[in-house]
């Protein structure tokens, strides 16, 4: 696949293309970014060397993709016009497009037209199903245990923490599924429902479905999303919680955060210790649940800053605290691996 990134390039704002290129490595043959066309990849997000870097769909097609993946999942989900063409260009070509935006590509005249030309495919990957239920609560009897990520902020990397986690219980003999609720981690896991493009009555809904449709597994890592301090993603944060039943979260910071992302007023963030305690809260009326382990995002710190970060929350919180891609999920996994050896598993 080729990533299009366009004038986006970067690991916060570019979350989708930088994902892939963790977990897909293999499949990426080209980011697209005219702002960075000739750097190298990992110079500017720090992962994937050999990846060229091109200015235009039209160059990554000499690298023979099949499929291009809008690469950026911009605030209000839809496509910027400057990536028009290129999305033409691809179509033209027999490529597949691949998006994760809030508007469906495939309901555009110009887009549907060039891909039935060519016989091209265009994937909606935030195109929610039709048979949602409401919430009922069916999560409570699910056989998995079930883990949740929450954040104190929104894009704080619950995703790549929950994927973390997963490969850690793997590693460790456990069947340990990813639950992908965005559509980044549909195009990682090859399933899901992306739950922010889902009428709020059936949000929770959603989430039970893919935990009950699962629920054979040992261990269940749902992917948390928004915030429940966000003005503008708390919703999809609070049906989330209440559609997994988790029996623990383990909370995602970005380090260098204090206040909230994304919001024309400032909200400033809440101690760590104020956010466990919120995120406890909400859930104690439904279904109890505790927040075991912290992980940390210490992007942009150089090591020894990162691990005093560690250290202070750790102190702090009182609770095990890591950064899954700079130091691995040991110590994260461990807490939620002793949460899981209490109950009857």
């Amino acid at each position: 696949m080729a990533l299009l990134t366009e004038g986006h390039l970067g690991v916060f704002t570019s979350k989708t293309a930088v994902c892939l290129v963790r977990y897909c490595r293999d499949e990426v043959v080209a980011v697209i970014d005219s702002k960075y066309a000739g750097q190298r990849l990992e110079d500017v997000i720090g992962i994937g060397r050999g990846v060229p870097l091109v200015a235009s769909v039209r160059e990554a097609l000499a690298e023979r993709p099949d499929t291009l993946v809008i690469g950026v999942a911009p605030t209000g989900g839809r496509l910027a016009d400057a990536w028009r063409q290129g999305v033409l260009d691809a179509l033209r070509a027999g490529v597949t497009v691949v998006a994760g935006l809030h508007v469906d590509l495939a309901d555009d005249p110009e887009f549907a037209a060039a891909a039935r030309s060519s016989g091209a495919r265009i994937v909606d990957v935030r195109k929610s199903p039709e048979d949602l239920p409401i919430g009922t609560m069916k999560a409570a009897d699910a056989r998995a245990f079930r883990v949740l990520t929450v954040g104190t902020d929104s894009n704080t990397g619950k995703m790549v923490a929950a994927l973390e986690l997963t490969l850690a219980a793997r590693a460790a003999g456990l069947d340990a599924r990813f639950v992908a609720t965005g559509q980044t981690g549909i195009m990682i896991a090859g399933k899901g429902i992306a739950i922010d493009h889902v009428v709020s009555d059936f949000l929770a809904g959603a989430v039970e479905r893919m935990v009950v449709e699962d629920s054979d597994a040992d261990v269940l890592f749902v992917e948390g999303q928004g915030s429940l301090v966000h003005p503008g993603f708390s919703g999809v944060t609070l049906g989330l919680m209440h559609g997994a039943l988790p029996q623990v979260m383990v909370l995602v910071h970005v380090v260098s955060r204090d206040k909230v992302r994304s919001c024309p007023r400032e909200v400033r963030l809440p101690s760590l210790a104020d956010m466990i305690e919120l995120s406890e809260r909400v859930m104690k009326p439904i279904f109890p649940s505790k927040v075991v382990a912290v992980a940390l995002n210490t992007v942009g710190l150089c090591d020894e800053d990162a691990r005093r970060a560690v250290e202070e929350t750790e102190r702090a919180t009182g609770l095990p605290t890591g950064d899954v891609i700079r130091f691995g999920a040991g110590p994260i996994f461990d807490a939620v691996k002793e949460a899981y050896d209490e109950t009857a598993h």
